[in-house]
Protein backbone atom coordinates (compact mmCIF):
# COMPACT_ATOMS: atom_id res chain seq x y z
CA UNK A 1 0.00 0.00 0.00
CA UNK A 2 1.48 3.73 -0.72
CA UNK A 3 -0.28 6.31 0.96
CA UNK A 4 0.53 10.22 0.04
CA UNK A 5 1.39 12.83 2.17
CA UNK A 6 2.21 16.85 2.44
CA UNK A 7 4.19 18.76 5.31
CA UNK A 8 3.18 22.31 6.22
CA UNK A 9 4.46 24.60 8.43
CA UNK A 10 1.45 26.03 10.47
CA UNK A 11 1.25 29.57 12.25
CA UNK A 12 4.43 30.82 10.37
CA UNK A 13 5.07 32.32 6.71
CA UNK A 14 8.43 31.52 6.83
CA UNK A 15 9.74 27.63 5.89
CA UNK A 16 11.02 25.80 8.99
CA UNK A 17 9.42 27.97 11.11
CA UNK A 18 5.90 27.34 13.36
CA UNK A 19 4.56 24.20 13.83
CA UNK A 20 5.29 21.49 11.41
CA UNK A 21 2.37 19.34 10.68
CA UNK A 22 2.31 15.92 8.16
CA UNK A 23 -1.22 15.65 6.00
CA UNK A 24 -1.70 12.02 5.37
CA UNK A 25 -4.26 10.73 2.13
CA UNK A 26 -5.04 7.29 1.15
CA UNK A 27 -5.34 6.36 4.87
CA UNK A 28 -8.68 4.59 4.46
CA UNK A 29 -7.78 1.20 5.35
CA UNK A 30 -5.53 1.44 8.06
CA UNK A 31 -5.86 0.68 11.88
CA UNK A 32 -6.13 3.29 14.40
CA UNK A 33 -2.47 1.54 15.94
CA UNK A 34 -1.09 1.84 12.10
CA UNK A 35 -2.09 5.38 12.15
CA UNK A 36 -0.02 5.84 15.28
CA UNK A 37 2.95 4.20 14.30
CA UNK A 38 3.49 6.37 10.98
CA UNK A 39 2.74 9.89 13.39
CA UNK A 40 5.52 8.16 15.37
CA UNK A 41 7.55 7.38 11.97
CA UNK A 42 7.11 11.56 11.36
CA UNK A 43 7.56 12.52 14.68
CA UNK A 44 6.10 15.71 14.53
CA UNK A 45 4.17 17.32 17.10
CA UNK A 46 1.13 15.93 14.89
CA UNK A 47 0.10 14.06 12.00
CA UNK A 48 -3.33 14.32 10.70
CA UNK A 49 -5.39 12.02 8.15
CA UNK A 50 -7.62 12.86 6.17
CA UNK A 51 -10.25 9.89 5.55
CA UNK A 52 -14.10 9.99 3.75
CA UNK A 53 -16.61 11.94 5.35
CA UNK A 54 -19.61 9.87 7.60
CA UNK A 55 -21.95 12.96 6.59
CA UNK A 56 -21.67 13.83 2.58
CA UNK A 57 -22.10 17.29 3.70
CA UNK A 58 -19.11 17.46 5.28
CA UNK A 59 -15.69 18.21 3.86
CA UNK A 60 -13.71 15.19 5.38
CA UNK A 61 -13.33 12.96 8.40
CA UNK A 62 -9.69 13.85 10.02
CA UNK A 63 -8.23 12.30 12.35
CA UNK A 64 -5.53 13.58 15.01
CA UNK A 65 -2.51 12.00 16.05
CA UNK A 66 0.56 13.13 18.23
CA UNK A 67 3.70 10.85 18.39
CA UNK A 68 2.10 9.45 21.46
CA UNK A 69 -1.66 9.53 21.32
CA UNK A 70 -5.05 10.61 18.76
CA UNK A 71 -6.40 13.88 20.07
CA UNK A 72 -10.16 14.92 19.87
CA UNK A 73 -9.38 18.28 18.43
CA UNK A 74 -6.46 20.27 18.27
CA UNK A 75 -5.42 23.80 16.26
CA UNK A 76 -2.51 23.70 14.07
CA UNK A 77 -3.62 20.11 12.45
CA UNK A 78 -7.02 21.66 11.64
CA UNK A 79 -5.34 25.33 9.87
CA UNK A 80 -2.50 23.01 8.15
CA UNK A 81 -5.03 20.21 6.80
CA UNK A 82 -7.64 23.04 5.88
CA UNK A 83 -5.12 24.90 3.92
CA UNK A 84 -3.48 21.74 1.90
CA UNK A 85 -6.96 20.47 0.61
CA UNK A 86 -7.66 24.16 -0.13
CA UNK A 87 -4.80 24.33 -1.92
CA UNK A 88 -5.31 20.51 -3.59
CA UNK A 89 -8.72 22.47 -4.79
CA UNK A 90 -10.25 18.98 -4.00
CA UNK A 91 -11.02 16.34 -2.26
CA UNK A 92 -12.96 13.01 -2.31
CA UNK A 93 -14.10 14.48 -5.84
CA UNK A 94 -15.77 17.55 -4.63
CA UNK A 95 -14.35 20.77 -4.75
CA UNK A 96 -13.01 22.66 -1.83
CA UNK A 97 -14.32 26.46 -1.37
CA UNK A 98 -13.95 29.22 0.56
CA UNK A 99 -14.76 27.21 3.63
CA UNK A 100 -14.64 23.44 5.41
CA UNK A 101 -15.95 21.31 7.74
CA UNK A 102 -14.06 18.04 9.46
CA UNK A 103 -15.66 15.68 11.19
CA UNK A 104 -13.02 14.65 14.34
CA UNK A 105 -13.84 13.53 17.62
CA UNK A 106 -15.00 16.66 19.78
CA UNK A 107 -17.90 17.14 16.91
CA UNK A 108 -17.96 18.89 14.06
CA UNK A 109 -15.22 21.53 13.51
CA UNK A 110 -15.89 24.64 10.43
CA UNK A 111 -12.60 26.51 8.87
CA UNK A 112 -12.93 29.25 6.65
CA UNK A 113 -9.52 30.00 3.95
CA UNK A 114 -7.54 32.20 3.97
CA UNK A 115 -6.28 33.51 0.74
CA UNK A 116 -4.00 36.26 -0.77
CA UNK A 117 -3.54 36.90 -4.45
CA UNK A 118 -6.05 33.88 -5.09
CA UNK A 119 -4.37 31.03 -3.30
CA UNK A 120 -5.23 29.87 0.27
CA UNK A 121 -2.12 30.64 2.66
CA UNK A 122 -4.21 29.38 5.97
CA UNK A 123 -7.17 29.27 7.78
CA UNK A 124 -9.60 30.66 10.66
CA UNK A 125 -10.71 27.99 12.86
CA UNK A 126 -14.41 28.57 14.78
CA UNK A 127 -13.67 26.48 18.22
CA UNK A 128 -16.46 23.82 18.40
CA UNK A 129 -17.26 25.01 21.96
CA UNK A 130 -16.68 27.63 24.40
CA UNK A 131 -13.34 25.92 26.58
CA UNK A 132 -14.45 25.09 30.42
CA UNK A 133 -12.48 25.97 33.45
CA UNK A 134 -12.51 22.65 35.73
CA UNK A 135 -10.61 23.25 38.51
CA UNK A 136 -8.00 26.08 40.08
CA UNK A 137 -4.64 25.38 41.08
CA UNK A 138 -2.67 26.81 43.93
CA UNK A 139 1.17 29.00 42.66
CA UNK A 140 3.13 27.08 44.99
CA UNK A 141 2.74 23.69 43.33
CA UNK A 142 2.03 24.87 40.22
CA UNK A 143 5.76 26.78 40.00
CA UNK A 144 7.27 23.67 41.58
CA UNK A 145 6.02 21.43 38.52
CA UNK A 146 7.42 24.18 35.88
CA UNK A 147 10.96 23.93 37.89
CA UNK A 148 9.87 28.16 39.27
CA UNK A 149 9.64 29.79 42.50
CA UNK A 150 6.22 30.77 43.56
CA UNK A 151 6.70 34.52 43.15
CA UNK A 152 7.18 33.76 39.20
CA UNK A 153 3.11 32.57 39.25
CA UNK A 154 0.85 35.41 38.02
CA UNK A 155 -2.47 34.89 40.38
CA UNK A 156 -3.87 38.82 40.11
CA UNK A 157 -6.10 38.61 36.84
CA UNK A 158 -6.89 34.42 37.45
CA UNK A 159 -5.37 31.00 39.41
CA UNK A 160 -3.59 28.42 37.75
CA UNK A 161 -6.07 26.26 35.98
CA UNK A 162 -7.09 23.05 34.61
CA UNK A 163 -9.09 24.54 31.29
CA UNK A 164 -10.90 21.72 28.71
CA UNK A 165 -11.88 22.23 24.98
CA UNK A 166 -12.12 18.60 24.18
CA UNK A 167 -8.31 18.21 25.32
CA UNK A 168 -7.12 19.50 28.51
CA UNK A 169 -4.53 22.09 29.20
CA UNK A 170 -2.83 23.40 33.26
CA UNK A 171 -2.46 27.00 32.48
CA UNK A 172 -1.31 29.68 33.87
CA UNK A 173 0.38 33.32 33.92
CA UNK A 174 4.38 34.28 34.31
CA UNK A 175 5.54 36.94 35.62
CA UNK A 176 7.85 37.94 32.49
CA UNK A 177 10.06 36.36 29.75
CA UNK A 178 13.36 35.72 32.17
CA UNK A 179 10.41 33.45 33.97
CA UNK A 180 9.02 31.79 30.47
CA UNK A 181 12.19 31.36 29.09
CA UNK A 182 13.37 29.47 32.39
CA UNK A 183 10.17 26.97 32.96
CA UNK A 184 10.90 23.53 31.80
CA UNK A 185 8.71 20.24 33.06
CA UNK A 186 8.00 16.63 32.85
CA UNK A 187 4.96 14.00 33.58
CA UNK A 188 6.86 13.14 36.79
CA UNK A 189 7.20 16.88 37.67
CA UNK A 190 3.50 17.72 37.32
CA UNK A 191 2.15 14.41 38.98
CA UNK A 192 4.64 14.65 41.73
CA UNK A 193 3.46 18.57 42.86
CA UNK A 194 0.28 18.82 41.13
CA UNK A 195 -0.75 15.60 41.34
CA UNK A 196 -1.21 12.35 38.89
CA UNK A 197 -4.76 13.85 38.42
CA UNK A 198 -3.26 16.87 36.66
CA UNK A 199 -2.92 16.62 32.66
CA UNK A 200 0.77 16.77 31.50
CA UNK A 201 -0.16 19.36 29.36
CA UNK A 202 0.98 22.59 30.42
CA UNK A 203 0.48 26.06 28.49
CA UNK A 204 2.44 28.99 30.06
CA UNK A 205 2.41 32.97 28.88
CA UNK A 206 3.56 36.06 29.55
CA UNK A 207 1.39 39.49 28.51
CA UNK A 208 3.56 41.71 26.67
CA UNK A 209 1.83 44.54 25.86
CA UNK A 210 -1.75 45.46 26.88
CA UNK A 211 -4.49 47.66 25.25
CA UNK A 212 -8.49 47.79 25.71
CA UNK A 213 -9.86 45.14 23.52
CA UNK A 214 -6.29 43.83 22.67
CA UNK A 215 -3.74 41.68 23.94
CA UNK A 216 -0.04 40.32 23.36
CA UNK A 217 1.63 37.42 24.79
CA UNK A 218 4.30 35.35 24.33
CA UNK A 219 3.33 31.26 25.48
CA UNK A 220 5.13 27.99 25.66
CA UNK A 221 3.75 24.68 25.59
CA UNK A 222 4.90 21.56 26.96
CA UNK A 223 3.39 18.46 26.57
CA UNK A 224 5.21 15.41 27.42
CA UNK A 225 2.08 13.20 28.23
CA UNK A 226 1.57 13.37 24.47
CA UNK A 227 5.37 12.58 23.56
CA UNK A 228 5.83 16.62 22.80
CA UNK A 229 8.92 17.93 25.13
CA UNK A 230 7.95 21.22 23.49
CA UNK A 231 5.24 22.29 21.04
CA UNK A 232 6.02 25.69 18.52
CA UNK A 233 2.68 26.49 17.86
CA UNK A 234 -0.43 25.23 20.04
CA UNK A 235 -3.86 26.19 18.26
CA UNK A 236 -6.29 24.38 20.70
CA UNK A 237 -4.67 26.05 23.79
CA UNK A 238 -5.01 29.43 22.24
CA UNK A 239 -8.86 28.45 22.29
CA UNK A 240 -8.38 27.15 25.99
CA UNK A 241 -6.15 30.81 27.24
CA UNK A 242 -8.67 32.80 25.35
CA UNK A 243 -11.71 31.09 26.95
CA UNK A 244 -9.49 31.27 30.74
CA UNK A 245 -9.79 35.15 29.78
CA UNK A 246 -13.16 35.33 28.34
CA UNK A 247 -14.37 34.52 32.52
CA UNK A 248 -12.24 37.60 33.93
CA UNK A 249 -12.96 39.93 30.49
CA UNK A 250 -16.41 42.01 28.99
CA UNK A 251 -16.02 42.61 24.80
CA UNK A 252 -14.64 41.09 22.51
CA UNK A 253 -10.91 40.29 22.98
CA UNK A 254 -8.51 40.05 20.09
CA UNK A 255 -5.06 38.05 21.43
CA UNK A 256 -1.87 38.20 19.55
CA UNK A 257 0.06 35.13 20.30
CA UNK A 258 4.11 34.37 19.73
CA UNK A 259 5.07 30.87 20.53
CA UNK A 260 8.03 28.73 20.07
CA UNK A 261 10.72 31.29 20.03
CA UNK A 262 12.61 29.58 22.31
CA UNK A 263 12.67 26.45 20.24
CA UNK A 264 14.37 28.63 17.31
CA UNK A 265 10.33 28.19 15.69
CA UNK A 266 8.38 31.26 15.85
CA UNK A 267 5.03 31.66 15.80
CA UNK A 268 2.07 33.65 15.45
CA UNK A 269 -1.54 32.72 16.32
CA UNK A 270 -4.06 35.22 16.21
CA UNK A 271 -7.13 34.71 18.88
CA UNK A 272 -10.36 36.30 18.75
CA UNK A 273 -13.23 36.11 21.61
CA UNK A 274 -16.42 37.10 19.93
CA UNK A 275 -19.33 38.66 21.69
CA UNK A 276 -21.27 39.76 18.99
CA UNK A 277 -23.99 37.35 18.43
CA UNK A 278 -25.97 36.00 20.81
CA UNK A 279 -23.29 33.54 22.44
CA UNK A 280 -19.40 33.91 23.04
CA UNK A 281 -17.37 32.89 19.77
CA UNK A 282 -13.78 31.86 19.82
CA UNK A 283 -11.81 32.14 16.63
CA UNK A 284 -7.92 30.82 15.80
CA UNK A 285 -6.42 32.24 12.97
CA UNK A 286 -2.91 32.11 10.73
CA UNK A 287 -1.17 31.25 7.78
CA UNK A 288 0.80 28.29 7.01
CA UNK A 289 3.49 27.20 4.27
CA UNK A 290 4.17 24.05 1.76
CA UNK A 291 7.45 22.18 2.35
CA UNK A 292 7.66 18.60 1.47
CA UNK A 293 5.09 16.31 -0.33
CA UNK A 294 6.00 12.42 -0.89
CA UNK A 295 5.23 8.81 -0.24
CA UNK A 296 5.03 6.35 2.27
CA UNK A 297 5.16 2.46 1.30
CA UNK A 298 3.78 0.26 4.16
Amino acid sequence: MTLTYETVDVFTDTPFGGNPLAVVFGADDLSTERMQAIAREFNFSETTFVLPPENPSHTAKVRIFTPGAELPFAGHPNVGTATVLARRGEVFGESVGDSVIFEEVVGPVRLDIRRAGGEPVGAVLSAPAMPVVETTIDADPLARSIGLAESAVVTDHHAPSVVSVGPKFVVAELTDLDALAAAHTSVAMIADHIGPWAPPEVYLYTVTSEAPGELSVRARMFAPGMGIVEDPATGAAAVVLTGLLATITHGDLDIAITQGVEMGRPSRIDARLDRSGAEARITIAGTCVPVMRGAIRI
